[in-house]
């Protein structure tokens, strides 16, 4: 495999708080040096005798590759709407280079030899990807999957994700399951009960527009549920089980995590950039929003909130609440989308779009720094899904860590154009959106997977 130099960017790793200039040396594709000493020339010389391929990174942040803990492959089953290989091009497009599949794939991913298919390097990716398999089999919410075989086999975690798991004698069995073998369970919080026949969310939007709508309890009366169960265990059988909560879009459900864990429990959660970019009158039709009235792009479940509820996400970002961005990349094909909003399935296409509209959201408009927010997309999501450990180094710029980089010019604003799509489907609501930080090349495992 051959050598690259990055040279001349800024290299920001959140993981060593680093954020300085330097070369970083690449070579079988792990991280052999990062040099500070820019102007020594010792680099240099390593990298001519290398025959390495030197990449200019002027003007350009050096960052570890996003890792995307919550995507829709669609592979096997659903191969109209995306692939392993068309999914991991867009995800390097996007400056991702981790990508956790999720099962809801046709069968559903609930044993070794279909987790396995979709880990397979038979199925080309460009990313490297990781999976949860399915928390029950079928992803039915009855009989757990055989967590321990999976486990052997790679699962980083497990979840029925797009359908929650509302048995509570089920869902205890699942945290103590993976309890015992140090990992999450991902939980999809809504109680489906609550949400039949709905399409977006409950309020004055859904009312003007005569949809029905999915009440933020839906979400919060789950998140309070897995709470308790998990104190139930901890004290019960003194184990200590890891609950990740998806795409949190209330302020009631983050208002319970934030209580849980100021009370030591272990819990996790994620927002996507979609629930901090858009309202529910985009779902009216709001041309600031770039939507048009009943406009299927703009559907997803959980769906989109009120501005009171953006403004609770994006709160929960900046005062540490939330832990991971991530996009749950659900692709569709054109026509599943184009039809009367209720039939419409839920989900957008989010894997090019993650970083440019978290850095305008978080960094420009709302002051975080941006170590910060690379913080939640990189070095978080490798720490808090325990990917080190599980033997994935990736999340950082350090020596001896996996060469997966991801270099981006963080000042250059951008309109996203989804007829550039890498990806099968153009499901996406921020097709026009405005973008800040563009990516010039993506690295995995050692090799440019993308350049601009």
């Amino acid at each position: 495999m051959s050598a690259i130099l990055l040279r001349g960017g800024r290299v920001i790793d959140p993981a060593s708080g680093c954020n300085d200039f330097a070369d970083v040396l690449v070579e079988n594709g792990i991280i052999r040096e990062v040099d500070f000493t820019t102007q020594s020339g010792e680099l240099d010389a390593l990298a001519k005798n290398m025959r390495a391929e030197v990449l200019d990174c002027t003007g350009c942040i050096v960052a570890p590759g996003i890792i995307d803990a919550h995507v829709h492959l669609r592979e096997p089953g659903q191969t109209h709407k995306e692939t392993i290989a068309t999914g991991t091009q867009a995800a390097v497009a996007g400056g991702v280079t981790t990508v956790v599949a999720m099962p809801n794939t046709t069968p559903v991913t609930d044993s070794v030899a279909l987790l396995e298919f979709v880990q397979s390097v038979q199925r080309d990716p460009s990313a490297r990807v990781l999976a949860m398999p399915a928390a029950t089999v079928g992803s039915m919410g009855g009989e757990l999957t055989d967590y321990a075989a999976l486990a052997e086999a790679g699962a980083v975690g497990f979840t029925d994700d797009g359908k929650p798991v509302l048995a509570d004698e089920v869902m205890k069995k699942a945290l103590l399951e993976a309890a015992r073998l140090g990992l999450p369970i991902s939980q999809h919080a809504e109680d489906t009960r609550m949400t039949v026949g709905a399409s977006m969310n409950f309020g004055p939007v859904a009312f003007r527009l005569g949809l029905r709508g999915m009440p933020i309890e839906a979400e919060s009366s789950i998140v309070e549920r897995d709470i308790r169960l998990l104190e139930e265990i901890e004290r019960e059988a003194r184990l200590r089980p890891h609950l990740h909560v998806q795409h949190v879009s209330t302020a009631k459900a983050l208002a319970a995590i934030r209580d849980a864990k100021s009370r030591g429990l272990h819990v996790t959660c994620e927002v996507a950039p979609h629930h901090i970019a858009f309202t529910d009158e985009a779902i009216a039709g709001d041309p600031a929003q770039g939507s048009r009235r009943y406009d299927t792009h703009f559907k997803m479940n959980p769906p989109l909130r009120s501005r009171a509820e953006v403004d609770a996400c994006i709160a929960a970002v900046l005062d540490g609440t939330v832990d991971i961005i991530a996009t749950d990349h659900a692709p569709h094909a054109h026509h599943e989308k184009n039809v009367e909003f209720e039939r419409a399935p839920n989900g957008i296409t989010g894997l090019e779009t993650s970083l440019g509209a978290s850095l305008r959201i978080l960094n420009r408009e709302h002051g975080m720094p941006l170590i910060d927010v690379l913080a939640l997309m990189t070095s978080a999501p490798a720490e808090k899904l325990h990917l080190r450990r599980l033997g994935h180094d990736v999340g950082r710029i350090q020596t001896g860590a996996f060469a997966d980089v991801m270099v981006f010019d963080a000042a250059a604003e951008w309109t996203y154009d989804v007829r550039m799509t890498r990806s099968k489907s153009r499901n996406t609501p921020f097709d026009g959106a405005p973008m800040l930080g563009k990516v010039k090349f993506t690295l995995v495992k050692g090799e440019v997977k993308y350049r601009a």
